[in-house]
């Protein structure tokens, strides 16, 4: 496996969640990381000030991925503080909770919104460090953070799920132009128990849509953002000949109807 210390990691989104569970994990490995927020300072300051804690440096950064002035601060800070990046995780999403079938919920400032953060935001920070990446003698690597959404058309809303699928195809699309020096791949989690989630469906919605993937998946488990950040390590350390490829991670919940004999 590759090791990660003294490395250097853009983690998008990285105050809560995923993405401050990958910046902890990262951190126990001995990489350096770019902590970004957008609305969310004290959540960006105690994950920092527990990275830090296992012996790394972290740069704090409030940026919207949306905006390519602020990725292409993200990859500055980091080249002016270690004079390297070697992994950045596009983890940085939004959504807005519209039931599929309420076409009249969602208007198309709701879509530009979306992509403009999950699509646009992923594209922009892998443009603003990919000129450093190929110019170091390591291989760099990409991981995007998408959904189960984006694969399979469920999701918290049209959009999202749509935003989610442009995402892999673009996955596809940077990892051949990226090669040799970096590689790019994609995570596609199904349910993650958290906050995110909660607050969006309300504490009812949330149980009930938690118990309905457990029972449908044959491993009768759901996602955590700790299970996300491993699945985003396995293509980080992993491989170095494998790019382009997508990981879904839902338990096995896309294999579709677990057998009737199951308990």
């Amino acid at each position: 496996m590759k090791d990660l210390a003294n490395k250097v990691a853009i983690v998008t989104g990285s105050s809560s969640g995923v993405g401050a569970a990958k910046v902890k994990q990262l951190a126990a490995l001995g990489c350096h990381s770019v902590v970004n927020y957008n609305s969310n300072s004290a959540g960006a300051d105690a994950v920092a000030a527990e990275c830090e804690k296992a012996g790394v440096e972290t740069v704090i950064m409030q940026a919207n991925v949306a905006k390519d002035e602020d990725c292409r601060a993200m990859a500055n800070a980091a080249i002016e503080k270690w004079g390297r990046i070697d992994i950045l995780v596009n983890n940085a999403g939004t959504t807005k909770f519209v039931d599929h079938n309420d076409l009249e919920g969602l208007s198309s400032d709701d879509f530009q919104n979306i992509y403009s953060v999950n699509v646009i935001g992923a594209y922009q920070m892998t443009r603003a460090v990919a000129e450093q990446m190929k110019q170091q003698e390591e291989v760099g690597s990409i991981v995007n953070v998408a959904s189960i959404a984006g694969v399979a058309g469920v999701g918290s809303c049209i959009a999202y799920a749509a935003s989610k699928g442009a995402m892999i195809t673009m996955t596809l699309s940077l990892a051949r132009v990226l090669g040799p020096e970096v590689r790019v791949n994609v995570v596609c989690p199904g349910f993650i128990e958290g906050e995110w989630l909660k607050q969006g469906l309300g504490e009812e919605r949330y149980e009930q849509a938690r118990q309905a993937a457990i029972k449908s998946a044959p491993l009768g488990v759901t996602a955590s953002s700790d299970t996300v950040a491993e699945s985003i390590l396995y293509f980080i350390q992993g491989p170095i000949v494998v790019t382009g490829e997508s990981l879904i991670i839902d338990g096995g919940r896309h294999l579709g109807m677990t057998p009737l004999t199951r308990r």
